[in-house]
């Protein structure tokens, strides 16, 4: 009713929750195209709150709904930035974010709206790249560190958007590596990983091999959010250990 009337509503919920409001989501919000945000707080694991709480899902049920624009910051500067990006967008939007504290990175004073569906190459090697998404970009680039010391160089990118993708940096990139891994704090069914795949797919890019690595499909178990994330090979070693066997093992 407040977006029908011109208003930018910012509704504030956690990921899991907003399951129970999928239906208003698809048809109230956005089949109508309004101007509403939705602030995903809990996105990925959330600790010993256990499966019912855990947003691992969020990325797979917005982002095939049509009008929808769903985006992951890498921390809390900008975090803000997507903020502000989202309350002048005039069509109903995402953001989602995790559990915890920031990374305490400096908060730049001056917010600025981020281009949509724009992605942030934030380190270039030359075997393969790294496409990461929200809390999964600084551990990509320790994992990268990890990796550049065995002689291995990955390319680290801030996806910062899953819907729309951005499909012009992902098809050149998937030209020039011939391999992409994507990162993602999602169960692996639908999600970020599985966009990347249709964007290939839909740009008639053939050819290029692709590790997704996320979560699996399972209700995932009760656990601090640091042993959860090193059980399923999402912390910086778990990272480094997939790419590098996934490298390793590449078709010629």
């Amino acid at each position: 009713g407040l977006a029908g009337e011109g208003k930018r509503p910012v509704f504030a919920v956690y990921s899991t929750f907003l399951q129970r409001a999928f239906d208003q989501v698809l048809h109230d919000v956005c089949i109508q195209n309004l101007p509403v945000v939705f602030a995903l707080d809990r996105g990925g694991v959330v600790g010993n709150d256990g499966p019912t709480h855990h947003g691992v899902f969020d990325l797979s049920y917005l982002r095939h709904i049509p009008n929808m624009t769903l985006m992951a910051p890498k921390d809390e500067n900008e975090l803000q930035h997507m903020l502000k990006t989202a309350i002048e967008h005039d069509g109903p939007i995402a953001l989602r974010y995790p559990r915890g504290n920031g990374f305490g990175v400096p908060l730049e004073q001056d917010l600025k709206a981020l281009p949509i569906g724009k992605a942030e190459l934030l380190r270039e090697g030359k075997d393969g790249v790294l496409l990461a998404l929200g809390a999964m970009v600084y551990p990509a680039l320790e994992a990268a560190e990890l990796l550049a010391a065995e002689g291995l160089h990955l390319s680290v990118v801030n996806a910062r958007f899953v819907k729309p993708l951005d499909t012009e940096l992902i098809s050149r990139l998937a030209g020039q590596y011939g391999n992409l891994i994507t990162l993602e704090e999602n169960v692996l069914q639908g999600g970020f990983g599985t966009a990347v795949l249709e964007a290939l797919e839909q740009q008639e890019i053939y050819g290029v091999q692709v590790l997704r690595i996320g979560y699996p499909d399972a209700y995932i178990e009760q656990g601090e959010q640091h042993e959860l994330r090193a059980a399923h090979g999402l912390d910086k070693a778990g990272i480094a250990a997939s790419v590098r066997t996934f490298l390793q093992n590449r078709r010629p």
